[in-house]
């Protein structure tokens, strides 16, 4: 397939480098040039505009949030204006429902095709195509992503024909893992101040009743006091969670716990700053416990 692809953050880069090593003709662009030339070493063609980026069988975009898609689809020499008839928009991107509402309804009107396509994984699955893609839109538009979701994911849950659905199962996913990393931040720094090794503890917790990866992966974080360089970002975590509280305000749906959570990743970043990593929420009860600086 002829790919363009848009958003070379740490996820992005993974996944692009993904889609080369697969075979495709990917076209890449990125706001900071610098940050293709790898991609480039490796076979990909640098675009110029996303606009550059869109004018073969699909572009994928993996950006940071609403207001960024909204500039690559939108803008001068944007997306909207540049797919061709029929082929495929694919946003991996963490959204708002609405403006995924909005990115259907937009393509349609171009005789274009959107998928909504938000994935779960950190970069290290990004770049070894071990992702989970979360699918939605309509059935042949889907199917004839499956090569790209083939080839940047380990695999593909088609949850709906309306793509908001997607972002809406996306946003939910990582309230759950803000959940986990708060919990276990309270009960290991419980645990942690009677004089209980936080690694043996995690051990007994994922060797029992909590075997699941996010448990494994985020407690292990915690214990190593691993936050920095970030997988994701103390601000995009909490970027996520405004959108499960923005979503769960237009369907009536009460989270108090999302709102605590908004209030912790706010802590996080007025304490640490904005580069730590938000698996760092979860060393905020034993500070809270005197236990941290």
């Amino acid at each position: 397939m002829r790919i363009g692809f848009i958003g070379l953050g740490q996820m992005g880069a993974g996944m692009a480098g993904r889609l080369i090593g697969a075979g495709h003709e990917v076209s890449v662009y990125n706001r900071s040039p610098a940050r293709a030339e790898p991609l480039v070493a490796q076979g990909a063609r640098l675009a110029a505009t996303p606009a550059d980026a869109s004018t073969g069988n699909a572009v994928v975009t993996m950006v940071a949030e609403d207001s960024a898609l909204e500039t690559v689809v939108y803008g001068t020499d944007g997306i909207l204006a540049a797919l061709p008839k029929g082929a495929l928009h694919i946003s991996c991107s963490t959204i708002s429902v609405a403006l995924s509402e909005r990115l259907t309804a937009d393509h349609a009107k171009a005789g274009q095709r959107y998928v909504a396509a938000p994935v779960f994984g950190r970069p290290p699955a990004a770049a070894t195509g071990q992702l989970f893609v979360a699918a939605a839109g309509e059935a042949g538009a889907i199917a004839d992503a499956g090569p790209i979701f083939a080839a940047i994911g380990q695999r593909t849950f088609t949850l709906s024909d309306k793509p908001s659905a997607a972002n809406l199962v996306k946003v939910s996913g990582n309230f759950l893992i803000a959940c986990v990393i708060e919990t276990l931040g309270e009960a290991m720094a419980l645990v942690g101040k009677d004089g209980i090794d936080p690694h043996q503890y995690l051990e007994f917790l994922t060797s029992t009743l909590f075997g699941a990866p996010v448990y494994k992966t985020y407690g292990t974080l915690i214990a190593d006091r691993a936050f920095e360089p970030a997988g994701f970002t103390a601000p995009l975590a909490q970027k996520d969670i405004r959108l499960v509280l923005a979503a769960a305000e237009t369907l009536q749906v009460p989270m108090p716990v999302a709102s605590l959570l908004r209030d912790r990743l706010l802590n996080l970043r007025a304490i640490y700053g904005e580069s730590i990593d938000w698996s760092a929420v979860g060393m905020l009860a034993a500070r809270d416990a005197g236990m941290e600086k």
